[in-house]
């Protein structure tokens, strides 16, 4: 097959956000899993503007925004675009989207509705573009995304979990290079409105137990205040400026990450929803012990692995994390299960079932 990528958000010359964001990440692994395990297609990788339509079986999108015009206007081949949520839409008061920003997305819906195929992470978001945009559910296609191969347990920090004796020299440079806790409960994410981080400050608070939270939005700076979907974000920082027991990271390179993951006393994810939850698989990946909303996309990901929480209570997320921050033996019965849970999602089986889509498209599946 010929295949065209776009890639322009992860292109060398771009400044998109998409960048150090799921898209992004998306993006990168699912090109090089392509490569990697189908290597007899013939695959042109593009940025927005060029011209790759000659010789072109398949052009495959793999992102998409409610409110900006990602998809071209008008279709000269055959296409599938990967849509990862359409959160903006279902909670429209915390996403404002102004009169440009409803116009676009018309333009935008207009312009799905001419594509092949779509392609989204989860069931929950399968239901959603069916909802909000009527298209048939057979053109919506389920892949799951899969962590990176860098994320994985790793036998030395897993045994000194929550251990105020840990000795390791790796653990110990790690720590005072972020200034970590001997114990911890961790947040890896972004800072909108969904994440639902107020929440989860005030069940710490009320936990008493040390957060360490990672993301790059927590540490920014040059915040533009007149962006309404900023107004959680700088609500965040400034509970946070008076919260001692909050250990703000900002943007963590892959390589600290995976250690932190290993460390980490559980993860927790409190969504008020999501498209998929993919700190959340990693997390499972390292065999750390998952906290998540039932909101969403996260009961698909966690599976039976992880312990649910209401999102909407605070109270109810604080005992949660009390209640897996206490117990050695509930810790160890949620990382076992993470690792199995963990085995289930793949780049190679994301990329399979990717051909597969564009082999349906092109009506020559198997």
């Amino acid at each position: 097959m010929n295949i065209a990528l776009d890639i322009t958000p992860i292109a060398k010359d771009s400044s998109s956000q998409h960048k150090v964001r799921g898209s992004g990440f998306y993006i990168q692994n699912l090109k090089n899993a392509l490569v990697e395990y189908f290597p007899d297609n013939n695959y042109i990788f593009f940025t927005k503007g060029e011209d790759v339509k000659k010789n072109i079986g398949i052009i495959h999108y793999p992102y998409f925004e409610t409110f900006f015009l990602t998809l071209p206007l008008i279709k000269s081949k055959k296409s599938v675009v990967t849509v990862h949520d359409l959160i903006p839409l279902i909670f429209p008061k915390n996403f404002p989207s102004g009169l440009k920003g409803r116009l676009k997305w018309e333009i935008q819906k207009r312009s799905l509705e001419g594509i092949d195929a779509i392609i989204t992470d989860s069931y929950s978001s399968k239901n959603d573009i069916v909802k909000y945009t009527g298209i048939k559910e057979e053109k919506i296609n389920v892949v799951y995304l899969a962590a990176g191969e860098e994320f994985k347990k790793c036998q030395v920090s897993r045994q000194m979990r929550g251990s105020p004796k840990a000795s390791s020299i790796k653990y110990q440079v790690l720590k005072g290079k972020y200034k970590l806790p001997e114990q911890f409960i961790l947040y890896v994410g972004d800072a909108t409105w969904n994440k639902n981080l107020i929440r989860l400050i005030e069940a710490a608070a009320l936990a008493q137990v040390p957060l360490v939270m990672v993301g790059k939005a927590l540490r920014e700076e040059n915040i533009d205040k007149n962006n309404p979907w900023n107004k959680d974000l700088i609500r965040i920082q400034e509970v946070l400026k008076n919260n001692s027991h909050i250990l703000r990271l900002g943007f963590v390179p892959t390589e600290d990450l995976v250690d932190i993951y290993n460390l980490a006393t559980l993860f927790i994810m409190p969504s008020l929803y999501e498209g998929f939850g993919l700190p959340a698989l990693e997390a499972m990946n390292c065999g750390c012990p998952v906290v998540l909303s039932r909101e969403g996309s996260l009961p698909e990901v966690g599976g039976d692995a992880a312990y649910y929480i209401d999102a909407y209570s605070t109270e109810d997320i604080a005992r949660g994390i009390e209640k897996i921050y206490s117990s050695k033996d509930i810790q160890k019965k949620l990382s076992d299960q993470s690792l199995i849970q963990a085995k289930k999602f793949s780049w190679k089986k994301t990329a399979e079932e990717t051909i597969n889509v564009y082999k349906k498209v092109l009506g020559n599946a198997d």
